[in-house]
């Protein structure tokens, strides 16, 4: 293991102090209502999403591959585990939460984290807009007496005004000449509001009313379940997709904190170190977690650039619901809404609705897709999946269209040469064997591929059948020009003799 020089250790840690502080501060308040959300949602008690966003805040803001990046636990982690939970209890999600930490670690030795580039640009900002829409719509029920039915009384004009003035604060702050830029504008928006309404006695909701908050802090604990091969099965599947939404959902909030930074980020480092920090979190009694795009984009758009950040919104979370508990229950959750509004509004890419003309067709269709799969599946995997499907298969068919095939007789010999260019493959198979004419009287037929290239199994399958339906004819036929690559895959996977296509001479 190499160990970081001064150098790299200042500038991860220590080159934006009070940026990192301030925004630090913002983003601890902002993960208290979501953890406690989240917890709700997996049908845990709140301490065990709050446990969890501490110790992976604090863990990987250490070992993390993403400076400036946030890592809690999430709404996507929290949707695969409620099953698990209401079959099974707490205990073995926790020992879930243990595996899933494993399996990513794993995944990080492999540099499994390279398959990023796989991902599309179209994809990356359908799961940007998807997240928006979706952080804006889990705001509803705080505005929506109808989707709150427990705090219905509770959502009225005193909301909406307050909502209203959170906004304005955000929004408005940052213009006052000196000390706008010097504060981050949402902290200013949660530390005022707060004092409005408690100077008032406004009743509205607030963080206290989302759960109780944990009073003591988190202690090491083994998951106290049998360890067999039951529990295992039991907990091997949940594990495995844990693993995969959370690493999913942080590459892509990775190369989402990349492009608002101008920065690069270590892949496979951030998925060992995802990894690590869900092992923590399992031991010390939370669930399963990843990084948060939302909170990541507060933390970036509140000035933290480094993983001083990160350490600061988990230290200040755990010191703010076990040490100061009754102060942070009386935060108005309008000032929270206001900033997680204020998160989708600049999450959200805009110009993509301004060049939807100009983009090409495949590129609005994979961008939709994604959304669309996202926000009515509340599941970012599924989303990225169908846009990755989608994306390849656009990719195929264009590729394969560059494919063409001419052709010229020589009545001397009677031969017909065919001249083959481009790329055969998959999806180019069915034009490639349609552009021969095998029923065609002739003595031979000469295949030149100088400017061709076999890409799969299919494409030497496809040249087998051709080659046998002009043997069938009684037509000798010759294959030439085939480069290394293709002839090397010929020789693996052809059934026919190789001397029939040029191979042995």
């Amino acid at each position: 293991m190499i160990l970081p020089s001064v150098n790299t250790i200042r500038d991860e840690w220590f080159s934006n102090v009070r940026g990192d502080v301030l925004s630090g501060l913002v983003v601890a308040l902002a993960l208290i209502p979501e953890a406690i959300a989240f917890s709700i949602i997996a049908g845990v008690d709140p301490k065990v999403g709050l446990y969890a966003s501490f110790c992976i805040a604090v863990v990987i803001s250490f070992v993390g591959g993403r400076p400036a990046m946030i890592s809690a636990a999430t709404g996507a982690m929290a949707l695969v585990m409620v099953t698990l939970v209401a079959d099974h209890g707490l205990q073995y999600l926790l020992a879930a939460t243990l595996l899933c930490g494993v399996i990513q670690f794993i995944m990080g030795v492999f540099k499994l984290g390279n398959l990023m580039r796989f991902v599309s640009r179209s994809v990356v900002i359908g799961f940007v807009n998807a997240l928006a829409i979706l952080i804006f719509m889990a705001q509803l029920p705080e505005l929506i007496p109808a989707l709150n039915p427990e705090g219905a009384d509770r959502i009225g004009l005193p909301v909406y005004i307050m909502t209203a003035a959170g906004l304005a604060i955000i929004y408005g702050f940052p213009l006052i000449p000196k000390i706008g830029k010097v504060i981050p504008s949402p902290l200013i928006c949660i530390v005022g509001l707060t004092a409005v309404a408690l100077y008032l006695g406004i009743d509205i909701r607030n963080v206290g009313d989302m759960g109780e908050l944990p009073d003591t802090l988190p202690v090491f604990l083994l998951p106290d379940i049998p360890l067999n091969l039951e529990t295992l099965l039991i907990i091997a599947p949940y594990s495995a997709a844990l693993a995969v939404v959370g690493l999913l959902e942080s590459m892509m909030t990775a190369t989402i904190v990349d492009d608002l930074t101008d920065t690069l980020s270590d892949k496979n480092r951030e998925c060992r170190g995802q990894g690590i920090a869900n092992l923590v979190s399992g031991f010390f009694g939370g669930m399963a977690g990843c990084a948060m795009i939302g909170q990541s984009v507060i933390n970036v758009k509140s000035g933290g650039r480094t993983r001083l950040s990160t350490f600061i919104a988990g230290a200040v979370l755990l010191i703010l619901v076990v040490f100061l508990s009754d102060w942070v229950s009386q935060i108005p959750m309008a000032a929270l809404v206001a900033v997680m509004i204020m998160v989708s509004i600049g999450t959200f890419n805009w110009e993509s609705l301004r060049e939807f003309k100009t983009h090409p067709m495949s590129f609005n269709v994979v961008m939709l897709a994604t959304v669309i799969t996202t926000v009515f599946t509340h599941n970012l995997a599924y989303g990225v999946l169908v846009g990755v499907l989608l994306s390849a298969l656009f990719f195929a068919n264009k590729i394969s269209q560059f494919l063409s095939i001419n052709s010229e007789y020589d009545e001397q010999s009677d031969t017909r040469y065919y001249y083959v260019h481009g790329q055969v493959f998959f999806s180019s198979t069915t034009f490639f064997l349609d552009s021969f004419d095998t029923k065609e009287a002739l003595s031979n037929v000469v295949i030149d591929v100088t400017h061709a290239h076999f890409w799969d199994v299919t494409a030497v399958d496809i040249l087998d059948k051709l080659v046998l339906r002009f043997q069938r004819e009684g037509i000798n036929v010759k294959v030439i020009g085939l480069n290394s690559a293709s002839r090397t895959l010929i020789d693996k996977f052809s059934v026919h003799d190789r001397r029939d296509i040029g191979m042995l001479d």
